[in-house]
C-alpha cells in the first residue's frame, strides 16, 4: 500500500486498557538499567517490592499502542522508521499498579523531501481507569525516512530547546549492558530491530539498536538522580530530539544545565563518541 498522508491524519486507533502489577514496574525499570549495582540503594527502590517507586518514563510503555507503524494500513516502510522525538508531560505520579487505557492519534505529517523523509507526530494521552484522572501526555515524532517526497506540507522543522554554549553544571555516565535490549523489550516493545541482527542489517545498522526509548529511560535516570533527588514526583515535563542510535552495551553521558526549574540536557555514547540525544528539556518541581 502507497503512503497516504491525509490517511494517516484520519487513522482510527483503538482505545488500548491495559493492566499493570509492581511486577512489570521493576521489570521495567531493570529493562532501562536500574539495578545495575545491586547495592546502590537509591536505585534499588525501583527494582524492589520494599516502597517501590516508578520511574516517570515508564509512561511511553503505558497502553502502548503496539507497533503500529508496521500494520498494512499506515502505508509506512517501517523499516525505514526511525523515533526522532518524544515528549514526556506528567501530570501525576505513576501508581505502582492498575489499569490505565489510552487513546492516540496522529497529529501532523510534514514532508521532508525524498532524501530525508516524512515527519510523523502522534499524541497519546493516558488515564487511570478507576479515577478517571489524565496520568501522562506522550508526543511522539518519528522520520519515516522511506515516505519523503509524497507531495505533502513542507512544514518548518519546529523550534529545538537550546543547549548552552558553556561547560555543562553536571555529568553523568551510566553504563548499558550488552543484552539490555533483549531485556528492554520484555516491557511492550517487540520491534524487530533491536533483537534480530539479520533485521538490523538489513536496516543498515552493524548490529541490533537499543530502543530510543530505552535510552531516553536510561537518560531519565541520569536526570532522576542529578535534578530530582530520586523522587519521580519532582519530573514534570521533558522533551527532546534523539540524534543517534545506541548500541548495546555504551556508556551514555548525560550533559545537564540548570536554570532554576529548568534544565537542558543531551547525551553522547561515550564508545562511539557521538551525541545519541540532543535538545534535551526538563522542567522539575
Amino acid at each position: 500500500m502507497s503512503f497516504d498522508a491525509k490517511k494517516l491524519l484520519n487513522r482510527e486507533f483503538p482505545i488500548v486498557r491495559q493492566s499493570y502489577t509492581d511486577k512489570d514496574c521493576m521489570l521495567y525499570a531493570l529493562g532501562v538499567g536500574m539495578g545495575i549495582d545491586p547495592l546502590d540503594e537509591e536505585c534499588l527502590r525501583f527494582v524492589y517490592e520494599e516502597d517501590l517507586k516508578v520511574l516517570p518514563s515508564q509512561a511511553v510503555m503505558m497502553a502502548h499502542p503496539g507497533f503500529w507503524v508496521n500494520e498494512g494500513d499506515t502505508g509506512l516502510d517501517w523499516l525505514q522508521v526511525l523515533h526522532a522525538g518524544q515528549e514526556i508531560i506528567m501530570h501525576r505520579p505513576i501508581p505502582t499498579s492498575g489499569t490505565v487505557e489510552a487513546t492516540t492519534r496522529v497529529t501532523e505529517v510534514a514532508d521532508k523531501g525524498e532524501r530525508i523523509g516524512a515527519l510523523v507526530v502522534t499524541e497519546r494521552v493516558v488515564r487511570d481507569v478507576e479515577t478517571g484522572e489524565e496520568l501522562c501526555t506522550l508526543i511522539t515524532t518519528i522520520l519515516a525516512r522511506g515516505d519523503g517526497g509524497f507531495g505533502g506540507d513542507r512544514k518548518p522543522t519546529p523550534k529545538t530547546d537550546v543547549i548552552p554554549n558553556t561547560e555543562p553544571d553536571e555529568v553523568c555516565d551510566l553504563p548499558t549492558l550488552p543484552q539490555q535490549a533483549l531485556l528492554y523489550r520484555l516491557s511492550g516493545d517487540f520491534n524487530p530491530l533491536h533483537a534480530s541482527p539479520t533485521v538490523a542489517r538489513n536496516a543498515g545498522f552493524k548490529a541490533p539498536i537499543l530502543h530510543g526509548l530505552c535510552t531516553l529511560g536510561v537518560l531519565t535516570h541520569a536526570l532522576l538522580k542529578t535534578c530530582c533527588d530520586y523522587q519521580p514526583e519532582k519530573f514534570k515535563r521533558m522533551r527532546l530530539r534523539f540524534s543517534a542510535p545506541v548500541y548495546p552495551g555504551d556508556t551514555i553521558r548525560t550533559e545537564i544545565w540548570r536554570n532554576g526549574k529548568e534544565v537542558a540536557f543531551r547525551c553522547k555514547s561515550l564508545e562511539q563518541d557521538k551525541m545519541v540525544i540532543n535538545n534535551g528539556y526538563l522542567l522539575v518541581e
